[in-house]
């Protein structure tokens, strides 16, 4: 990647920055702030941290994005898609086993950035996308049960997977606590009908103030975030993980993951936020950015980062229009945990929860997966719902899996279905037409009886090959033409059968013709050699050529 390439957005804006757009910026920034705050403490609760490793995250990741990302106005931190995933990691390899990962998805990031591939990301089926989205968005709801509850699960029962939580909040829902409900649905109330009053203020700040409020006034035994974790106030320090062959070997599985949806989850955020300002983002500069930011978080006690849709609009909505507002975005959350951070102790975890339903309700595209289900295709539907269920039942990585190999063999199959090989229809045995005449082929043409002509249709891949050995020949046939107009691609297994073809062609003395072979097949047949082996005179450039390049070969039989 050049220095073009390589272009972060900071350095582009600040060539016609002005004192006006510095207002906006700073304006902005600190409203996304208090929009983070909250948000990056119930995502590193929900993720199995504590809370001050949310506020570094979105202090050291949200800099280190907005300072070297390919888009003006991108906020990122901690955001609810990871949210499951880094709390398995947690349960299985501790944070010493998430640092290691989320360092190696930084660099997984910045190699696809290097070697240009934030364009393959659209090769991510939507309907996969949706499924495990709306999956993630349903384990975080199922996972806050406990809390927005007041449950306490039973000791000794697995909380890892969400199957096991679900068990365990069954298990223990003898132990519910109205209290705990109580100010949990007050906060969701909160959270729920604040934005209609006014948008100005971030509901989920007013809705921890409100469960604050009633924890401390009102006599209600409910659970704090101080009273099951310690507050940390102290700056983040940087620490290295211990790196050993096995240790990369066991996060690797997981890197990848964190890595494909943080380039995921940024670049969606980026298009989106491209719609809202007429702008258009570098996405190779902004997957750099992005690994970047997450090497950057975990060596500072951090959790994996991306880009946050939801925070990334409300940036754009007040006014922030370059990174500098994420920047101020990032300094603001900085003093607010030298300064404030002892208070988040008095934060009630039904509240935290609240905050987390409203999240997961926002992730889930609820609307946009019954959309699908109606009209979308069945084999569409069927890698939507087993994506969604496989991330919900299993994890990520096995949706994300299984759900791209369906979409390819689905894919597959629908291409083959418009893949074939016709003979043309003969009406006699001096006439046949073309059910595909066009203005070439208007008129019944008359062919000589030795002249067999099949037409090819649609991409010639392993899927289709099997076509081509089904051309017959008939016992008069001494010349076969193949058009090939309409195929736009072929694969190496389709030049195989095409040269088996040709033999079949050799040993019955019969030439083999081709008509109007297209670019990419014709590169494909010159560099196999099999443009050779026919030979270049019996390649044509349309199908009248073609008859007339067979006739001159065999007029004695005319």
């Amino acid at each position: 990647m050049n220095k073009n390439q390589f272009r972060p957005m900071l350095f582009t804006s600040l060539k016609s920055y002005n004192k006006n757009q510095l207002v906006k910026d700073l304006i902005a920034g600190i409203i996304v702030a208090i929009i983070a705050l909250p948000l990056s403490i119930a995502l590193a609760l929900a993720s199995g941290v504590g809370p001050e490793e949310g506020i570094y995250t979105a202090i050291v990741a949200g800099f280190v994005i907005s300072f070297l990302g390919g888009s003006t106005v991108q906020i990122a931190g901690p955001t609810a898609a990871f949210a499951t995933i880094v709390a398995g990691i947690v349960a299985k390899n501790g944070m010493q086993g998430l640092a290691t990962a989320t360092i190696l998805a930084g660099v997984i990031l910045v190699i696809m950035g290097f070697f240009k591939l934030g364009s393959l990301i659209r090769f991510i089926p939507f309907t996969i996308t949706t499924g495990f989205t709306s999956g993630i968005a349903l384990t975080i709801l199922l996972g806050q049960l406990k809390d927005f509850c007041g449950v306490t699960y039973p000791a000794g029962m697995e909380t890892i997977e969400t199957a096991d939580k679900v068990k365990a909040f069954f298990a223990g829902i003898g132990t519910f606590n109205p209290h705990a409900f109580i100010v949990g649905a007050v906060c969701l109330a909160v959270l729920i009908i604040m934005p209609k009053i006014s948008s100005k203020i971030p509901a989920s700040l007013v809705a921890v103030l409100v469960g604050i409020a009633m924890v401390k006034l009102l006599p209600l035994e409910v659970n704090t975030i101080g009273d099951l974790y310690t507050i940390n106030s102290s700056l983040p320090k940087l620490t290295l993980p211990s790196f050993s062959l096995s240790s990369i070997r066991l996060a690797l599985p997981d890197a990848f993951t964190i890595a494909v949806l943080a380039a995921i989850e940024s670049l969606l955020s980026c298009v989106v936020a491209d719609g809202m300002t007429g702008t258009k983002h570098n996405s190779n500069t902004e997957l750099v950015a992005q690994g970047a930011g997450n090497i950057a978080s975990a060596l500072f006690g951090g959790i994996p980062a991306t880009g946050a849709i939801a925070r990334t609009a409300a940036n754009i909505k007040n006014g922030g229009r370059t990174p500098v507002a994420g920047i101020i975005h990032a300094l603001v959350l900085l003093l607010v945990l030298v300064f404030l951070m002892p208070y988040a102790a008095l934060i009630p975890m039904p509240a935290i929860a609240a905050i987390l339903f409203q999240v997961a309700y926002n992730m889930s595209h609820w609307r946009t997966f019954v959309s699908l289900i109606k009209t979308a295709p069945k084999s569409d539907i069927l890698v939507l719902v087993v994506t969604f269920v496989l991330t919900v039942v299993f994890d990520l990585v096995v949706a994300i899996e299984v759900g791209m190999l369906m979409a390819c063999v689905l894919f597959m199959k629908r291409m083959s279905e418009e893949s074939y090989i016709k003979s043309w229809k003969y009406i006699n045995e001096s006439k046949e037409t073309s059910p595909d005449s066009d203005e070439t082929i208007s008129r019944l043409m008359a062919i000589p009886s030795y002249i067999r002509v099949y037409e090819a249709t649609g991409p010639m891949f392993f899927g289709a090959a099997n076509q081509i050995e089904q051309i017959i020949f008939k016992d008069m046939t001494k010349c076969l033409i193949l058009r090939m107009r309409g195929v736009p691609a072929i694969d190496s297994t389709a030049l195989n059968s095409l040269d088996a073809l040709r033999q079949r062609c050799e040993k019955k003395d019969i030439t083999l013709i081709l008509s109007h072979v297209n670019e990419q097949p014709m590169k494909a047949m010159k560099k196999s050699g099999f443009y050779t082996a026919v030979g270049s005179e019996n390649f044509c450039s349309d199908i009248n050529s073609a008859i007339e390049r067979a006739k001159s070969l065999y007029t004695e039989h005319a």
